[in-house]
């Protein structure tokens, strides 16, 4: 068969058209039967056609079954969201606000067979200009980003994993109230989908007293903290404040925030 002969989709029979080919293990799929499939569907060029039909008639039946489903719970605070109907002990996870239309996998609550949070770090140095040129500081400084995830395992015969992130955009500072939030969040979700896993977190209480505006402070290892006496990530002690003797701005790391002066000795 030459590479620009006609292929017919071994589900529905229709003529695909150029470029509209999905493959799979042991025939062809038309662009329109493989975005009915689940979106959490992998490995569709190691599926067979007989499964591919298996899952679509599942899909249909799922469409149907969407009907009686009434989400009185919502979590998550990024596109994706799980919406829980709590008296039919269902849910589904979804990032379409029409999610009959959309067609989300409606799982029961006793499918899941794990519920993992996780927070990917990811940092960025920060450099300083030195003669017109980018130079690293001494020690190196950096600014992170952490990313809270969810990693729903479940028992179900088309899918096993459905991995999303919980927040539309990363927090920026670990131990601050939105980190905090995010990280209590993560727990709720656990609880509310594993119960008799993972117990209540309760009431959101946020760590530490309030402190006042600008006693805020920078640790040698480049995480910003805010107030206390002691870096969140490192542990080391806060520096001890001084008086700059060229400009008179308070500091609290080595060099003068407002002109750059180097902290007396």
């Amino acid at each position: 068969m030459g590479l620009f002969d006609k292929k017919i989709c071994s589900v529905c029979g229709n003529e695909i058209g150029l470029l509209g080919n999905r493959k799979v293990e042991d025939g062809n799929l038309c662009k329109d039967c493989a975005s009915k499939l689940s979106p959490w569907f992998t490995g569709r060029r190691k599926t067979t056609v007989a499964d591919i039909k298996a899952q679509l008639a599942y899909r249909e039946e799922n469409q149907k079954k969407l009907e009686n489903f009434h989400p009185t719970l919502t979590l998550g605070n990024g596109s994706t969201k799980i919406h829980v109907d709590e008296p039919n002990q269902t849910f589904i996870v979804t990032r379409y606000s029409d999610w009959k239309k959309a067609n989300a996998d409606l799982l029961n609550l006793s499918d899941v067979r794990d519920c993992v949070i996780d927070i990917e770090e990811e940092a960025e140095e920060i450099y300083q200009e030195v003669d017109g040129k980018e130079v690293s500081y001494e020690p190196k400084k950096y600014e992170y980003e952490y990313t809270f995830k969810a990693e729903i395992k479940v028992d179900h015969p088309f899918f096993t994993e459905m991995e999303f992130d919980l927040t539309e955009k990363p927090v920026k500072t670990k131990g601050s109230e939105e980190y905090q939030v995010e990280e209590y969040n993560g727990k709720v979700i656990q609880h509310v989908l594993m119960p008799n896993r993972y117990p209540s977190p309760g009431d959101l209480i946020l760590n530490g007293p309030k402190v006042a505006d600008g006693d805020v402070w920078t640790c040698e290892c480049g995480v910003v903290n805010n107030g206390g006496k002691f870096c969140s990530e490192c542990g080391k002690e806060r520096p001890k404040r001084w008086f700059c003797p060229e400009c008179g701005k308070e500091n609290h790391g080595k060099f003068c925030i407002e002109c750059g002066h180097k902290k007396p000795e």
